[in-house]
């Protein structure tokens, strides 16, 4: 790992003994970066370094990935919630962005937990329109279902290939290209991975949890009118024909009190991570977070 990007590890223990543990780095004020789906901590390290010299970044890795415990009983939003309740009591950090269902945790903990003042948004997703949704969770389901048979290369493609997924030129490409793709991915992935990392193999089956947590909004949108914190709802412009995320945008949008919208040209719903553009994202969230 290089210079710039090394940190020490902290763990909480949240409300029902789950252990939650965290990277950090840097100094200033607080600052806690929660992944979404199919990701771990390791996947914010760029955005942490880029955010290292104005804050003191915490990334925890939700449960059930990496340095913390499992998703235990009775998982869902509550759960979610009493782990950020602890890494904010231990941090004493009042700043938060949140990526996807990271987001997703973030808007709902805001409802309860006055220590947050200010909570940045990329691309979250709620439960908006059923008709997509039905959609979304089908295709999480099939993928699920192929992962238990043994299918991941499969699950992968199919996955990407689902309603909801942007459009462009590697979306349209033969299965048996995207499977060639996918399996090389893969086996880098296990080659790469040491340390606190996580493979990409043992974050798939995460997914369906977090599609939980999005699933567990439905009818319940009006509740987030009683966010008090300062939002910031950020997005790439290469998102806009993801109907879901669109949905979620515009919803969010009419519905939270304090909210500043803001599109980023050129940049796609996972471009907060290593692989994407995270330094853009940085600059943002500076701006937002002074």
């Amino acid at each position: 790992m290089s210079k710039e990007q090394k940190y020490t590890k902290g763990f909480v223990t949240s409300e029902d003994g789950t252990k939650i543990g965290y990277r950090q780095m840097g100094s200033g004020p607080g600052l806690i970066l929660l992944h979404g789906g199919i990701s771990s901590s390791q996947y914010f390290m760029k955005l942490g370094t880029a955010l290292s010299d104005e804050f003191t970044v915490y990334i925890p890795d939700r449960r059930g990935r990496g340095l913390s415990g499992p998703f235990g009983d009775n998982y869902g939003l509550q759960r979610e919630v009493e782990d950020l309740d602890a890494l904010l009591k231990k941090t004493d950090a009042h700043y938060l962005f949140g990526g996807s269902s990271g987001g997703l945790i973030s808007l709902q903990a805001s409802l309860t937990l006055s220590d947050i003042q200010k909570i940045a948004l990329y691309e979250p997703l709620v439960y908006v329109n059923k008709s997509e949704m039905d959609k979304f969770n089908a295709a999480v389901q099939h993928f699920d279902k192929e992962l238990s048979e043994g299918k991941k290369i499969t699950a992968m493609v199919d996955i990407t290939k689902s309603d909801g997924h942007p459009t462009g030129a590697f979306y349209k490409l033969p299965d048996f290209i995207m499977k060639i793709f996918f399996k090389l991915v893969l086996e880098a992935d296990e080659r790469m991975v040491k340390g606190d990392d996580v493979t990409i193999e043992d974050l798939m089956p995460t997914l369906k949890f977090d599609v939980q947590l999005v699933n567990e909004t439905e009818g319940k949108l009006e509740n987030f009118k009683g966010v008090s914190a300062e939002v910031l709802l950020l997005s790439g412009s290469k998102t806009k024909s993801n109907i879901l995320l669109q949905n979620t945008l515009d919803t969010l949008n009419n519905l939270l009190p304090h909210v500043k919208r803001m599109e980023l040209e050129g940049l796609d719903h996972d471009s907060a991570q290593n692989y994407g553009k995270p330094e853009i994202v940085a600059q943002e969230l500076k701006r937002f977070f002074k």
